[in-house]
C-alpha cells in the first residue's frame, strides 16, 4: 500500500526501488524532488504520469522490440509499455544505475529534465507553441507515437533553445512523413507505425542538431511514396477529417504567406462557427454529361482534392446545391480556397505588397467549373503541399540557426 492507502502502482514501485539504492543523506532530497515532479505530472492529466515513464524510458533506453512473428518474446520496448518498473530493475546496469550517485542523478537530473520536456511537448500538442507548431499538427492526427521520437535526441545538458530545435526538427519530419502517407491512402495507426517509429527513435537517440537534421532528411529521401506518387487524392468517408486539416494547413500557409494573420485554429475549431469540407461541384452528374460518360466517373472527379474547399457551416447550409457557375461569385467571397493565391506564394516574397495585391486579384477568379480546371486546381494543391513540406527544409533550417 502507498501513503494514500491505495495499492502500489508501477510508479510507486519504481520510486521505492530507486530511493532504496540512494544513500540516506541524499534520500530525503531525492524523495522531495520525486514527489514534486509526480505532482506536476498528475496535475497535467490522469494518465500523464504513466505515459511519461513509458515515453521517457523507451526514448532513451529501448534497443529492441518484439519481432513481428508468432510467439515472439517481448523486448525492451514492449516490457517498458507493460512493466517499466520491473524492466528498470532488471536492466539497471545497462541504464547505468550501479551506485548511490547514479540513482540520485537519475532522479535529480534525468527525471527532472525529461518530465519537464515531456510536459512542454504535450502542451505543444494542444496549442501552438513557437518552434513546436508541428507537434500540434501531428497531435491532431492522434499520432501519440510522436512523443517518444521527440524526446529521443534530447540530452539532460541540452539548453532550452537546443531542445526546441531538436524537437521542432523531429516534429517537422513526422509532419512530412504522415502527410505523405495520408496523401497516398496509407495508415498512420499506432499498430501500423509502431515498428517503423521504434527504428527511427533508436537511430536519432542523442544526436546533436546537425546530425539529427541530416539523419531525418536521409530517412525521408528513402521513402518511396510522396506527393508525386498520387495525383488523385480524394475525399472519402475515412479520410474526411484528414482532408479538413490538410485544407486548413494549405489555406493558412497561403494566407500567412500573403501577409495575413494565421486563422488555422479558426478553420479546425468546432462549434457554430466551424468550417466544413465542401465540394465545389454539386452532386448532380447530369450537369456534366458533356465531360463524363458515367456518373461514377463524375463522382470520382468531384471528390478529388482540387474540387474541395472549406466553407463556414452557416454558409454551407444555406448554399445547398445551387449551380456552381451562378453562385461562384458569392462563394469566392465567403470561402477559403487557397488556389486563388497560389501564384502569389510561389512567385513573390513573403508579405510583400505585390503578394497581397496578387492574392486579392486571384480571389476574384471563379471556382473551377470544368473538368480540366478542377484537375489544374488539384495540381496547384499538390504544389502547395510540396512547398510546405520540402525535406530540404530540415537541412536549411539547421544551418540557419547553427
Amino acid at each position: 500500500m502507498n501513503d494514500r492507502g491505495l495499492s502500489l502502482s508501477p510508479t510507486d514501485m519504481l520510486k521505492g526501488y530507486l530511493l532504496a539504492n540512494i544513500d540516506e543523506n541524499k534520500r530525503t532530497a531525492a524523495n522531495t524532488k520525486w514527489r514534486d515532479r509526480i505532482r506536476t505530472l498528475n496535475e497535467a492529466g490522469k494518465e500523464v504520469e504513466s505515459d511519461f515513464f513509458k515515453t521517457w524510458l523507451r526514448s532513451q533506453y529501448a534497443t529492441k522490440i518484439r519481432e513481428r512473428k508468432k510467439n515472439a518474446r517481448p523486448e525492451d520496448f514492449d516490457r517498458i509499455g507493460t512493466e517499466f518498473h520491473r524492466w528498470l530493475r532488471d536492466t539497471s546496469d545497462v541504464v547505468g544505475l550501479k551506485q548511490s550517485a547514479d540513482f540520485y542523478r537519475f532522479i535529480d537530473r534525468d527525471f527532472e529534465f525529461y518530465s519537464r520536456q515531456y510536459l512542454r511537448l504535450i502542451d505543444a500538442g494542444k496549442r501552438p507553441v513557437p518552434g513546436l507548431e508541428h507537434v500540434l499538427y501531428n497531435a491532431q492526427h492522434g499520432f501519440t507515437l510522436q512523443y517518444m521520437l521527440l524526446m529521443a535526441p534530447l540530452k539532460p545538458d541540452d539548453s532550452d533553445e537546443v531542445v526546441v530545435r531538436k524537437a521542432g526538427l523531429v516534429a517537422r519530419y513526422l509532419d512530412i512523413l504522415l502527410t505523405w502517407r495520408l496523401w497516398n491512402f496509407r495508415t498512420i495507426s499506432y499498430s501500423g507505425m509502431q515498428y517503423a517509429m521504434f527504428l527511427v527513435m533508436r537511430d536519432i537517440r542523442g544526436l546533436d542538431v546537425d546530425a539529427l537534421a541530416q539523419k531525418l532528411h536521409d530517412l525521408l529521401t528513402k521513402e518511396t511514396e510522396n506527393f508525386t506518387s498520387n495525383d488523385r487524392l480524394r475525399v472519402h468517408q475515412q479520410n474526411r477529417y484528414y482532408i479538413h486539416r490538410l485544407l486548413a494547413r494549405i489555406t493558412d500557409f497561403v494566407e500567412t504567406s500573403s501577409g495575413q494573420p494565421s486563422r488555422y485554429l479558426d478553420y479546425v475549431s468546432e462549434g457554430k462557427t466551424r468550417f466544413e469540407v465542401e465540394h465545389i461541384w454539386a452532386d448532380h452528374a447530369e450537369r456534366h454529361t458533356d465531360e463524363f460518360d458515367h456518373p461514377a466517373d463524375f463522382a470520382e472527379y468531384r471528390n478529388r482534392i482540387g474540387g474541395l474547399l472549406l466553407l463556414p457551416k452557416s454558409f454551407n447550409a444555406s448554399y445547398g446545391d445551387r449551380h456552381t457557375q451562378r453562385s461562384c461569385r458569392i462563394t469566392t467571397r465567403r470561402t477559403c480556397w487557397p488556389v486563388h493565391c497560389t501564384h502569389s506564394v510561389t512567385n513573390t516574397t513573403r508579405g510583400s505588397s505585390g503578394s497581397r495585391a496578387k492574392a486579392r486579384s486571384h480571389s476574384r477568379h471563379c471556382l473551377p467549373t470544368r473538368r480540366w480546371t478542377l484537375r489544374h486546381a488539384g495540381v496547384l494543391y499538390q504544389q502547395l503541399a510540396k512547398k510546405m513540406r520540402d525535406p530540404v527544409y530540415l537541412l536549411t533550417h539547421a544551418l540557419q540557426v547553427s
